[in-house]
């Protein structure tokens, strides 16, 4: 388990796993004595030291290692960040998955919110956390991993300060294995997202770890990471540079107005389109639109600031949204 000044979430957290010396809890410079709670429940506790970055990716490194150093014969781990609760039956559930699917690398089960009507952003996350069953082409930190896949693979890439888990599966599928998801309870994240700059700074992030995987990968990138790439590019740089490209042509070149119109039309359709699609769904429709053709542009802010640290040649900080 990995956390960072998650308090009584890890807490919670700590609550529902087992105590024992197959547990250990990876701490990322928190302030807020969650490393003395853990060692006070009996729990092997680490703290990661400030010499290089903190990243999700160290810190589930380094508690794999930690368990592979005291038990080399285990066969399975399982990540969960300190804002998640694992379900009482998952750990029974995964196990079992993994044995009846020998060429599994990983399985994930369904992850639900634990307030999704707490926000709006809340009630968006719960949306996008569960794959449908069968393979699939990468899950997210909290997942059950076969110790013969994640070997090969070299673990999480530390270097990355968002996207390490579709990171690892891509690398993981490269070598044979299979990604699963499978029909069964996970647990409970708490997002605990409330404000709108909270949730602009994790759609940033995402820009930011959709960029670099597809900048690293090229045409081995997730096609559904590509995809985004494509979308938040065309949205938020392509289209309002045609818009800015057709306003001059109009004033300095007597374009047709067609040429401003025509762009310009297309971000209201697409609110409306979005409404049309979420106005039997939810009670958020309308706002969902709106951050729906929002979310292009911040997660378009993502991308630049990892291209400019990539032109500098300097390493990103971790983008905290809590």
């Amino acid at each position: 388990m990995i956390g960072r000044n998650e308090g009584e979430r890890l807490k919670a957290c700590l609550a529902k796993l087992p105590n024992g010396p197959t547990t250990v809890y990876v701490d990322s410079g928190s302030q807020d004595g969650s490393v003395e709670f853990a060692r006070g429940r009996g729990i092997d506790a680490i703290s990661l030291t400030s010499d290089k970055p903190f990243t999700a990716a160290r810190g589930r490194n380094a508690g794999i290692c930690h368990l592979l150093e005291r038990h080399p014969d285990l066969e399975f781990i399982q990540t969960v960040d300190g804002d998640c609760l694992i379900d009482d039956h998952w750990l029974e559930k995964g196990v079992a998955a993994l044995e009846a699917h020998p060429m599994a690398g990983v399985v994930f089960g369904s992850l639900r919110e634990v307030n999704p009507e707490g926000s709006l952003y809340n009630y968006l996350c719960d949306r996008s956390w569960n794959a449908p069953v069968g393979e699939a082409e990468s899950c997210g930190g909290i997942a059950m991993h076969r110790v013969a896949a994640i070997r090969p693979a070299g673990g999480f890439d530390e270097t990355l300060i968002a996207g390490e888990e579709s990171d690892l599966c891509l690398k993981i599928r490269k070598t044979g294995w299979s990604v699963l998801s499978v029909d069964a309870e996970m647990g409970l994240h708490d997002a605990a997202i409330f404000q709108f700059g909270q949730w602009r700074r994790r759609m940033r992030r995402t820009g930011y770890a959709y960029a670099e995987h597809v900048a690293r990968n090229g045409k081995a990138s997730l096609p559904s990471w590509k995809r985004e790439v494509l979308r938040f590019s065309f949205w938020g740089l392509a289209l309002p540079l045609f818009i800015v490209f057709a306003a001059f042509s109009l004033f300095f070149a007597n374009w047709s107005l067609l040429w401003l119109a025509a762009p310009l039309s297309l971000y209201p359709l697409q609110f409306f389109r979005i409404w049309r699609r979420e106005r039997g769904k939810s009670r958020y429709a309308i706002r969902i639109a709106l951050l729906t053709v929002y979310e292009k542009f911040a997660e378009l802010a993502g991308a630049f600031q990892f291209l400019t640290k990539s032109i500098a040649g300097k390493r990103s900080k971790i983008i905290e949204y809590k």
